[in-house]
């Protein structure tokens, strides 16, 4: 049985990591078109967009549910066909929705916007958009499937969520520590996302009765409240599940236990709340909103963030500390990643004002915060989780990896520089065609991103070979005693 996790554990990372690597040549093509360095039709560029939005966060949290998976399961009693189902109808999705987007030219970004799918002033027809909307509709139901799991898992062993978080221990029933660090992380991901997955199940569904029968009608404003209370919640849950690995890999370097102490579970206990009722900060420049839910999305926005971070990256400044740790790849990429998602989250609390948000929401100020939590942040955990899956499995790590490991974190750092700097003088996100006086800092950006692809490939072969050379010595192994 292990080794039947261990073999479909590596099968998400290697699909996961090779569809994260497409995307930045994706998100390469996207800053040479804007540089004009490169032709790319208006058509083809949103439809590139389209998929880098979709896929990016889509398989970055494809792999982390595998993280939050593979370390879950050592404290309850997880279903593996479960697991095996969610790698199979996500794929399932994936295939649906890559289809949609170069076939049939969908190009309506991850948003899908109510009524822009089924009103594409002839860019797309319906089976592009229906093909889109079913395949993220199949991905979806994967997720839910895991999560459902993973509940039902928890409140076996616990006896209730409310117990996976901690409420015994934060309100003095019960005296010590809480459940590990990995189930009140499992708890609380679980907890948001069949929230988050409902939502959006319903708006998919919802959009593609209107597609066929344009006589039912939504409120547009209630799609696009469904739409971003789905997708914020859910490309949050990333660095939830990939901060598993934090919680899980340090301790075992530093022989320093991670225990769940109050504070502890009150910050994630707080975070489960705020992470549901923050994404009113995606709708600050839409006037028709509930002043009283801006304010409530520019309030959260300062509180949601917070807790969670701040007892996990001082928990991993204490753990590491003068605990004689070996700075390996995976130790060193998961440090890097308490400092991706510090870093940030600065840039996105300052968007979250509504005076700036006014001014700065529609540049590339929010993809350069977002670069930065996702890959410096949550992406770095998950390479860090892969060298910790093939530690001891290979000889040892070269020369080359560790080069790689500081050109990825300086390139990457800097292209997020040229997104916030491209923001600072009004660029837009989104625009295919850029004026001349923006051209310099999508060039930059260019270069800054093939270096960073170089150093993923590096990152990935590593991982590929490691995991097939094991499989290789095992096969020889058990083939005499077969």
């Amino acid at each position: 049985m292990e080794a039947n996790v261990r073999k479909m554990t590596a099968l998400y990372m290697f699909v996961s990591g090779i569809a994260i690597l497409l995307m930045m040549v994706f998100g390469l093509l996207m800053l040479l078109a804007q540089g004009k360095m490169i032709p790319l039709g208006q058509d083809t560029f949103y439809e590139m967009m389209t998929a880098h939005g979709t896929f990016m966060v889509g398989a970055a949290a494809f792999a982390a549910s595998a993280v939050m998976w593979y370390f879950l399961r050592q404290y309850v009693r997880l279903s593996f066909p479960i697991f095996v189902t969610h790698f199979v109808l996500f794929l399932t999705g994936a295939v649906m929705t890559a289809i949609s987007i170069f076939v049939f030219r969908f190009a309506g970004a991850w948003t899908f916007l109510y009524p822009l799918p089924a009103m594409s002033a002839g860019m797309w027809g319906k089976t592009g958009a229906s093909l889109y909307l079913i395949g993220m509709l199949l991905i979806g139901v994967s997720f839910l499937l895991l999560y459902l799991d993973t509940s039902r898992a928890i409140i076996r062993e616990y006896g209730s969520l409310g117990h996976g978080l901690g409420w015994p221990q934060i309100l003095g029933k019960v005296k010590g520590y809480g459940p590990p660090p990995t189930v009140v992380a499992s708890t609380m991901v679980s907890i948001v996302n069949l929230v988050s997955l409902t939502v959006g199940a319903s708006v998919l569904v919802m959009s593609l009765i209107n597609l066929f029968q344009p006589s039912i009608e939504m409120d547009p404003l209630l799609a696009k409240n469904l739409i971003y209370a789905f997708g914020h919640i859910f490309a949050n849950s990333v660095i939830y599940m990939g901060v598993i690995a934090v919680y899980e890999i340090l301790p075992k370097y530093t022989n320093r236990p991670w225990k769940s102490y109050k504070i502890f579970l009150i910050a994630w206990n707080m975070s489960t709340l705020f992470t549901i009722i923050v994404y009113p900060h995606h709708l600050l420049m839409d006037f028709v909103m509930p002043k009283w839910m801006l304010i409530i999305g520019q309030v959260f926005s300062y509180l949601n963030g917070l807790p969670v971070l701040v007892v996990t990256a001082f928990g991993a400044l204490m753990i590491v500390y003068r605990s004689g740790i070996e700075w390996d790849m995976a130790s060193s990429f998961i440090f890097l990643s308490m400092f991706g998602w510090v870093a940030g989250v600065i840039p996105a609390i300052a968007d979250a004002t509504i005076v700036i948000n006014h001014v700065m929401h529609n540049t590339k100020w929010v993809p350069g915060h977002f670069h930065m939590y996702m890959g410096v942040g949550a992406v770095s955990m998950l390479f860090g989780f892969m060298y910790y899956f093939i530690r001891g499995n290979e000889r040892k790590i070269g020369y080359a990896d560790m080069v790689s490991f500081w050109v990825y974190t300086v390139f990457f750092l800097s292209l997020c520089g040229t997104f916030l700097f491209s923001g600072k003088v009004s660029a837009p996100r989104r625009w295919a065609v850029h004026f001349p006086e923006w051209v310099p800092y999508d060039r930059m950006g260019a270069v800054f991103a093939v270096v960073i692809i170089a150093a993923v490939t590096v990152f990935l072969y590593r991982f590929f070979v490691s995991v097939i050379i094991v499989q290789a010595k095992q096969n020889i192994e058990v083939g005499p005693r077969a």
